[in-house]
């Protein structure tokens, strides 16, 4: 059974253009491996060169996707990849990395969420960060910040995703304030 949360704040999201132009400097790197590949061993060209087709493809919806003002997401080009460099020589680390990239781009760019409930609070990152009420002394909602003051001497604060009203801000932070002032 599904656990119900009483706030899930979602974070106002960072862009991706960094994560993009990782994933596209990648598959960059992929296609000249592999078309390399292709002129240097003609006999055996048929899976790179379809490898790089399907990389290219993708690569080519991406950015149509982006023109259209969708955020591309080049996991399919990267799996590609991925099962292009295994079948290349020695090329079994380098396809773990791009399986590990294509594996993590959805988590990178997912916007984060924060998780509140009377025993724990709740980040959906990966992995799951979980803290109890007793190692906050203050959480505080207000404009549109998030602020989490551990007893660690961390403080996190971000800005949420939506706005937020005043009466929800306040409403939000007595029912911190309940939870923590018991556990000082």
């Amino acid at each position: 059974m599904a656990k119900t949360y009483e706030y899930i704040i979602v974070l106002k999201k960072n862009s991706s253009n960094r994560v993009d132009m990782i994933s596209q400097l990648m598959l960059l790197l992929s296609l000249i491996g592999f078309i390399g590949t292709a002129v240097a061993n003609p006999a055996n060209s048929i899976r790179p060169i379809l490898i790089s087709v399907l990389i290219l493809g993708w690569w080519i919806f991406c950015y149509l996707q982006q023109k259209r003002n969708v955020a591309p997401s080049y996991r399919l080009a990267l799996l590609f990849a991925a099962i292009g460099w295994y079948f290349q020589k020695d090329g079994l680390w380098i396809a773990f990395i791009y399986l590990m990239a294509a594996l993590l781009e959805k988590q990178v760019k997912f916007p984060q969420e924060i998780a509140f409930d009377e025993e724990e609070i709740v980040f959906n990152s990966f992995p799951k960060k979980k803290h109890q009420w007793n190692e906050l002394n203050n959480a505080i909602l207000k404009d549109g910040i998030l602020t989490l003051d551990f007893k660690n001497n961390r403080i996190f604060q971000k800005e949420v995703n939506a706005t937020v009203s005043t009466e929800v801000e306040q409403e939000f932070t007595q029912f911190a304030q309940k939870l923590i002032t018991p556990a000082n």
